[in-house]
């Protein structure tokens, strides 16, 4: 037994469903609380209604007895509460207001029920809408705002009861008495502004069935009591006014002839358009809930709505109310009064707007080119529909209809269309858009990157592409790479070259708005395969533009040759890229230009993309992969066919572009490294490759008594004899002596390996085998009197290349001055100086006479050590066809001393 009492107290509701704690609106003694099913996160707006809130209208009125009537009347009340429950699970109309949950009895002993998402009741609308009009001083001009939550959440009172609201309101509350009048056979009979409830997405719908019956002249067997006029019209003030019958909208069928028809509804219908357009917006009778005051007011032609006195309303009203429907409306005779149906057809009803609403309730009926023209035309009237409309009651109709394939790509476009309009995109986006593009375009339960192909939803997805900004501005970094970016992956893998293209195209906005991580691993490897794997031109352009904004570009860079194959957007607004959108300088180094590297194609517009992406990879890469891989690649692709000659240029403007940054960076580089070694490399004269061991250019090389005596002996290795071939002790070597006047010492032979290192213009003299010309040799200390006695040399001297005077050096220091040729090629030692060690043997020695004739004018081989003549430059010596008399031995050596 307690088992059973402890579930009576639980309630159902309660239990499955999560409820806020504080109401979103009011309606009458009903609060309404927004609710989430607890295992779908289903909206629903629960209804609750408090039983103690009838007592505190009693105010302790009556005795005993009057005890008892009370609670009877509330127990009354009750069950007029649980019967327009029970009625709205009977009926189900899209007029009529839904219900999720059946009434139960709450702890407190109270009742509720949850319907589908409400947002108030017109009531509460009107109310509200007569504060802002107060609000707005004595013009009366609404200050339209948006009410928030204390919490930052928005209030949901953002409906504007204007023109365009009002006609469709009146037409759905039509629809709806219409299917209570025709197919429900009941008359509502308490039809008010707290009767009628508006929801989520704007429509109107009937509730508040407390006072529902059958008509009079109902010939049908219905198990419900029709309504008792006696107790209705009489108000009892122990109980609240709100649950009542409101005489303020009561037809004179009731409350003067007793009759119970459809037509009173319709009466009422009137006074209820009339509370619309009224201020404050209620009904133009005022009875204070007294049938005796009702009566008055019908009695007399100025206190009874009629189109004499403007139907007492204070405010004009539409021309078409006042000549077409009112009347028709507001009218004691039940006869002469139009039905619903005739309501909906009437002219208040004849304009594009309420037409269009229409259509789009009736649109799933409609054949597919009926739909297919209500969608062209629709985008030229949307800008004049009331954004609460477009809101809740188009944006919501035409997302239905995407799962239409035909019609997808001309609903997306009204979709987007509607979202430039909105205030509130960024929230349309989020809860309506996003999660049907989502069900649309990717498979259901699959991971991004996973989406099923289907190539009719190409149309709707190249819609979605081109309005790929507008889905940025509206949505978070989050939203966009779960729902957004698989969609983007899904183009860019599009067997449709167009589809590609426009994919490659929105890479500003992803770089906008995505992190960078994610460009790198999830956006990248796609549009480099991509890339990689095109054979369409203006694929492989777009794709080279999206390396320039990978690379740190800009998306409106224009690219000069682009032959009109680079797809660029017109018109459309520069994107603020973020600063962490550019690749890391190792994928482009290691990823981006071997791709760029391998291109085949040669195509004016294709180099010219390249080269746009090359201007910023200069600015990123290293110098050292500047001058090995980059500069390789611009001289290939400058050395095309096809380039014109502004495009040729403006590679070479590049080249010698990044060519002077790896100089200057080369340099900066061999300078810091000199500068912290802090004097000169000394290994660099252990380098045969350096020019400096053959001019004596620079630097500090030690020359060694070898090397001196191969120079001398012209031998390929120090045998240990001089000119005469007598042999000479080894110990000599390191006392060579030095001259001034000396020639720098040259150890390459024409036939060596170093011979292409040598100065081109200097050229070596055959000397003249007859020694004739030579004068007496005189060793001088001073080196200002070598020029005196270089005289004799004359004949042998060879062009002069600068007049400076070199100091040749014998000893270990090597020359630090560059190889002069104002010297003679062909000098010979003089004696060693006293300061110096003396050799064994004379320092003065002469080549051996040649063993066969030679031919004067004619290269000759190297002998040793005279210099080989360099290049074609022949040396011819003066006298050289004189005969000579042979010498040899001695005697040429006494000869010549």
């Amino acid at each position: 037994m307690f088992t059973s009492a402890l579930k009576s107290f639980t309630s159902n509701i309660s239990a499955n469903y999560t409820i806020s704690t504080t109401p979103s609106s009011i309606s009458g003694l009903w609060k309404v609380y927004d609710g989430h099913k607890k295992s779908t996160g289903k909206a629903v707006s629960v209804f609750v209604f408090e039983r103690r809130s009838l007592d505190s209208h009693s105010g302790g009125l009556g005795g005993r007895s009057g005890g008892v009537s009370l609670r009877k009347l509330q127990d009354e009340v009750i069950a007029r509460v649980k019967k327009e429950s029970n009625l709205l699970a009977r009926l189900r109309h899209p007029s009529i207001l839904e219900l999720a949950e059946p009434i139960e009895d709450t702890r407190s002993g109270g009742l509720m029920f949850a319907t589908e998402p409400v947002t108030a009741s017109l009531s509460g609308l009107l109310q509200e809408k007569d504060d802002e009009e107060r609000a707005g001083g004595v013009a009366g001009k609404p200050s339209r705002y948006v009410i928030e939550e204390a919490d930052g959440q928005r209030r949901r009172r953002e409906l504007e009861i204007d023109e365009l609201e009002i006609q469709k309101g009146l037409l759905q509350v039509a629809q709806g008495l219409e299917f209570l009048h025709e197919s429900a056979g009941l008359v509502h009979g308490n039809l008010t502004p707290d009767a009628i409830f508006v929801n989520v997405k704007s429509d109107w719908k009937i509730a508040g069935l407390g006072f529902a019956g059958p008509p009079d002249t109902s010939s049908s067997q219905s198990t419900m009591a029709p309504i008792s006029l006696s107790e209705a019209l009489y108000h009892d003030p122990r109980l609240p006014r709100f649950i009542q019958l409101d005489l303020d909208y009561t037809s004179p069928d009731f409350a003067l002839d007793s009759s119970i028809s459809s037509s009173a509804d319709m009466f009422s219908l009137g006074l209820l358009l009339l509370a619309l357009y009224n201020s404050p917006h209620t009904s133009p009778l005022k009875t204070n809930s007294n049938l005796s005051t009702y009566k008055k007011l019908f009695a007399s032609s100025s206190t009874t709505p009629s189109p004499n006195n403007n139907f007492l309303s204070s405010r004009p009203l539409p021309k078409d109310l006042v000549s077409g429907v009112l009347p028709r409306l507001i009218t004691r005779r039940p006869a002469q009064r139009m039905n619903a149906r005739e309501f909906q057809q009437s002219q208040f009803f004849d304009n594009i707007f309420v037409s269009s609403i229409r259509f789009l309730d009736a649109l799933p009926a409609k054949t597919p080119n009926e739909k297919s023209q209500f969608m062209r035309g629709l985008p030229k009237i949307l800008e004049q529909f009331p954004k609460s409309v477009l809101d809740k009651k188009v944006l919501p109709a035409l997302i239905e209809e995407t799962k239409d394939k035909e019609l997808l790509s001309l609903v997306l476009q009204n979709v987007f269309r509607i979202l430039r309009i909105l205030p509130s995109g960024k929230r349309a986006m989020t809860d309506k858009i996003l999660p049907q593009l989502r069900e649309t375009f990717i498979s259901v339960g699959g991971k991004a990157g996973t989406h099923e192909r289907d190539t009719a939803k190409e149309a709707g997805l190249a819609v979605v592409l081109d309005n790929m900004s507008l889905v940025g501005e509206n949505c978070n970094g989050s939203e966009f790479k779960t729902d957004i970016l698989p969609i983007l992956q899904l183009g860019l893998e599009s067997l449709t070259h167009a589809i590609v293209d426009k994919a490659l195209g929105c890479l500003p906005t992803v770089l906008a708005i995505l992190d960078f991580s994610t460009i790198k691993n999830e956006v990248f490897p796609v549009v480099a395969a991509v890339f990689s794997k095109t054979n369409s031109l203006g694929i492989k352009v777009r794709g080279l533009e999206a390396f320039v904004i990978l690379c740190g570009g800009s998306a409106t860079e224009d690219i000069n040759g682009s032959d009109g194959l680079d797809g660029a957007m017109t018109g459309s607004k520069k994107t603020k890229r973020s600063s962490n959108a550019v690749l890391d300088k190792y994928t482009i180094q290691e990823k981006v230009v071997p791709l760029i590297k391998v291109m085949k194609t040669k195509e004016p517009a294709v180099m010219a993309a390249a080269l746009a992406v090359f201007k910023h990879i200069g600015n990123i890469a290293d110098t050292d992969y500047l001058a090995l891989e980059v500069l390789p690649v611009l001289w290939n692709f400058s050395l095309g066919p096809l380039l014109n000659l502004q495009l040729f240029q403006e590679f070479m403007d590049l080249i010698k572009k990044l060519s002077a940054r790896i100089e200057t960076e080369q340099t900066r580089k061999l300078r810091d490294l000199s500068s912290s070694n802090g004097a000169k490399d000394n290994s660099r004269s252990h380098d045969l490759g350096s020019t400096n061991g053959f001019f004596a250019t620079s630097g500090t090389e030690s020359v060694g008594a070898n090397d001196f005596e191969r120079l001398v002996l012209g031998k390929g290795a120090t045998n240990g004899s001089d000119m005469l071939g007598e042999a000479q002790p080894q110990a000599s070597k390191s006392g060579a002596p030095t001259f001034s006047w000396s020639s720098p010492p040259l150890v390459a032979s024409q036939n060596g390996p170093l011979s292409n290192l040598m100065n081109p213009q200097a050229r070596t003299i055959t000397p003249d085998q007859t020694l004739n010309s030579f004068a007496t040799l005189i060793p001088k200390g001073n080196t200002n009197a070598m020029n005196g006695g270089l005289n004799s040399f004359t004949p042998m001297q060879p062009t002069v290349m600068q007049p400076q005077t070199a100091t040749a050096s014998w000893s270990s220091t090597p020359a630090q001055q560059p190889f002069r040729q104002s010297q003679p090629g062909f000098m010979m030692p003089p004696p060693a100086q006293s300061q110096q060690p003396v050799t064994p043997f004379s320092a003065f020695s002469l080549p051996p006479p040649p063993t066969s004739p030679q031919r004067f004018g004619m290269q000759t081989q190297n002998t040793g050590y005279f210099p080989p003549v360099q290049g074609g430059n022949k040396g011819q010596l003066p006298g050289a066809h004189q005969p000579v008399q042979q010498k040899s031995g001695l005697d040429k050596y006494e000869s010549l001393i």
